[in-house]
């Protein structure tokens, strides 16, 4: 199966997240685009482990969006941060966007949407929208921006703020391949 081109939106009009690091995980994971499967990063030869802390949420992209180059974009699919227990690599899951954390990645956009799982079994939080995130939950907010100022080293990220979950869905479309 081709995650990448699998529809950003299910047939029950929900977004759809790719989990490439489950939350809890130190090595990052990526999608191979070539071989379609997930395989560990590689950095100067060896597998990449974040030297930092495990991974806060689970990590992976939303299908069939790329955040191209020409237009400032990382070249890569759009970034999901799913608040959930952990998540295995390569499952692919609906989710509620509730918010949009803006990054610059050595002067590139990375932004990545904030969401939960569609399925309330399967939420750690309660919060369903941004105004519920930021009033009961604003310690996230803060724990995401210093994980991704730091976990690559310090310069690398810059966080340019957050926007609500419109703006979240926005985005999404912004970089959509194709129709969903």
């Amino acid at each position: 199966m081709n995650h990448l081109a699998l529809p950003a939106f299910s047939s029950n009009g929900h977004l759809q997240a790719v989990v490439e690091i489950p939350a809890g995980t130190n090595t990052k994971f990526e999608y191979n685009k070539q071989l379609l499967q997930f395989q560990p990063d590689m950095r100067d030869g060896k597998v990449r482990k974040v030297d930092f802390m495990s991974y806060p949420v689970n990590y992976g992209f939303i299908p069939s969006t790329r955040m191209d180059k020409a237009r400032e974009g990382d070249g890569d699919p759009l970034d999901v941060l799913l608040l959930a227990e952990h998540v295995p690599t390569g499952s692919v899951i609906e989710v509620q966007p509730i918010g949009l954390l803006k990054l610059k990645d050595l002067g590139e956009l990375d932004h990545k949407v904030l969401a939960i799982p569609v399925d309330p079994e399967k939420r750690i939080i309660t919060a369903t929208s941004w105004l519920e995130f930021q009033r009961d939950y604003s310690a996230i907010r803060h724990i995401l921006e210093l994980f991704f100022m730091y976990y690559d080293g310090l310069g690398t990220m810059t966080v340019m703020g957050w926007s609500d979950e419109k703006s979240a869905i926005e985005e999404v479309k912004k970089w959509l391949l194709v129709e969903s």
